[in-house]
């Protein structure tokens, strides 16, 4: 079984939610063959995709281009979308003639959708998963824009062929596509380690794989508080340490802080919710997909929006005792990797039926 899965590089949300539907596809399908098309580090790949792969580094598209981790760039995305599509039919066939010569069984997209298209011509069969899709997003952005109009077709049309497009929950309600089934929530749910900081408060600061330095150099210190922040910031606060230099996977961390901040991200909010960390969240502005993240972690989580001001200058004290004291819910169950894992596997064996091929075998569990 040959899967080729491409992963947007749009932060690292889209790989922690094609991580363990890919690990849950190699337990129950040992023959898998697996190539990955991402514009992601190698290490970061390597450190989630457990079964081996052979990697493409190459972008089949670009999400939205970002002044940092909480805005959008507007003018610059408008121009990218311009550009992506100037000549799509000629782009959709190139990817055509790509995907046939490497001829996989199928072809999984978190969540560009030019390979969509690009299989959808080539007779492959074809499964989007994702929280949201960038058609409802480009709807949000650029309403009433003259030249919109036919990109979003070709956009929608291209997430309309997929064989389905697997929409986890929680997740933006995509009423516009075709063929949408619903799925349980997908995380990599890491193990409590003692990061030997003693019984103070361990926060870790991340803010999904964009560059978005928080001047934590300049916030005050609090009693039996350590930070955990990039090692990338250089950060010279006496209580802030490196998280990168524990050598721990970012679920693992994830799992032995007292709370984490971030902003609203799928995963980062459905891994802090089954592990069961605190999150304290800034919000995102012009991102829809966040109000049905923030509903959802509000009802399975412990979760507190924190003022951008606020943050800025560390005045942070209450919003964390304030988040701290929240009762902990039940952890919520990733079913939805097993699931996923499950429709990839029926997808190839229907395809491989309608074209006479052998039925693959696959472990039940």
């Amino acid at each position: 079984m040959h899967l080729f899965a491409d992963i947007t590089a749009h932060g690292l949300g889209h790989l922690a939610i094609s991580a363990p539907v890919l690990n849950a596809l190699a337990e129950i399908a040992p023959e898998l063959r697996l190539t990955v098309r991402s514009r992601l580090p190698l290490a970061k790949l390597r450190e989630r995709i457990a079964p081996p792969f052979t990697l493409i580094e190459a972008a089949s598209d670009f999400g939205y281009v970002m002044h940092d981790a909480l805005r959008v760039d507007r003018e610059a995305s408008a121009a990218a979308y311009r550009a992506a599509h100037a000549d799509w039919p000629a782009r959709v066939a190139a990817e055509a003639e790509f995907l046939r010569s490497l001829a996989p069984h199928a072809v999984l997209s978190n969540v560009a959708y030019l390979p969509l298209a690009g299989a959808r011509q080539a007779g492959i069969p074809t499964l989007a998963i994702c929280s949201l899709n960038w058609a409802d997003l480009f709807a949000h952005h650029f309403p009433g824009e003259p030249w919109a109009p036919p990109i979003h077709a070709q956009i929608l049309a291209a997430y309309r062929d997929a064989d389905a497009f697997l929409r986890l929950t929680p997740g933006m309600p995509m009423h516009d596509l075709a063929r949408v089934e619903p799925i349980a929530p997908i995380a990599a749910r890491g193990t409590r380690h003692d990061l030997g900081f003693g019984a103070g408060r361990k926060i870790l600061i991340a803010l999904g794989g964009f560059d978005h330095r928080l001047p934590v150099d300049d916030w005050p210190r609090l009693p039996a508080t350590r930070w955990l922040v990039p090692a990338s910031w250089q950060c010279r606060h006496p209580d802030a340490v490196a998280f990168d230099d524990h050598g721990l996977s970012f679920t693992d961390l994830l799992a032995s802080v007292d709370a984490v901040i971030t902003k609203p991200g799928y995963g980062s909010f459905a891994e802090a919710a089954c592990c069961g960390t605190p999150v304290l969240y800034l919000r995102r502005d012009d991102w829809p997909e966040q109000d049905c993240l923030i509903d959802w972690l509000e009802q399975h989580g412990r979760c507190r929006e924190i003022a951008a001001d606020r943050l800025r200058r560390g005045d942070i004290v209450r919003d964390l005792e304030t988040l701290l004291a929240l009762p902990a819910p039940p952890c919520p169950q990733p079913d939805g990797a097993l699931q996923a894992a499950r429709r990839i596997l029926a997808t190839v064996q229907g395809g491989s039926a309608a074209n006479g091929g052998r039925q693959l075998t696959a472990n039940t569990r």
